[in-house]
């Protein structure tokens, strides 16, 4: 009986791991997402076209083949790997700095919710440096052992001008 016991207590305890694993392969990937788009920008202007092109390939592979990606009423929505992969080659600003914060993300076997609070310093394309606040609801699809983004979807709180502030 005793050897039971640790059995069932071994198959607990790997389970418990699997799940803080899966945890941190999510906030791994956000924290991937987050540097690739903020990286498509240099020295207060979008990357030359061909590095536009390469890390726009890197952040489509994060996300499923039948992903959606929804960027809200002013960055538009996209369904789909090359869709995505397209959308992030056309920069709307001239820099950005994601912060993705507080994380809520339940894992339920091979697929996973998230909830995200954003704050986004960045700067327009004619020059003016604005706060953004937001917050990200994700879906993710383990594939072939990797966690994927299969849904984003933005919500914009404020958008203000740094000078001016929110209040």
């Amino acid at each position: 009986m005793a050897t039971m016991d640790l059995e069932t207590r071994l198959r607990a305890l790997e389970a418990r791991i699997s799940a803080v694993e899966d945890v941190q392969a999510i906030e791994r990937l956000k924290a991937r997402y987050g540097e690739l788009v903020d990286g498509r920008y240099a020295g207060g202007a979008p990357r030359a076209a061909a590095e536009l092109e390469r890390i726009a390939g890197e952040i489509a592979a994060l996300f499923t083949e039948d992903a959606l990606w929804d960027g809200g009423a002013a960055l538009g929505v996209c369904r789909g790997r090359a869709a995505i992969r397209e959308r992030m080659t056309r920069p709307t600003l001239s820099f950005s700095w994601h912060y993705f914060v507080k994380p809520r993300i339940e894992v339920a076997g091979s697929e996973a919710r998230a909830r995200w609070d954003l704050l986004a310093p960045c700067t327009t394309a004619d020059g003016c440096a604005m706060w953004m606040a937001g917050v990200e609801d994700d879906e993710y699809r383990r594939v072939e052992g990797r966690w994927l983004h299969s849904r984003m979807a933005l919500r914009v709180v404020f958008m203000a001008p740094h000078e001016r502030g929110w209040a």
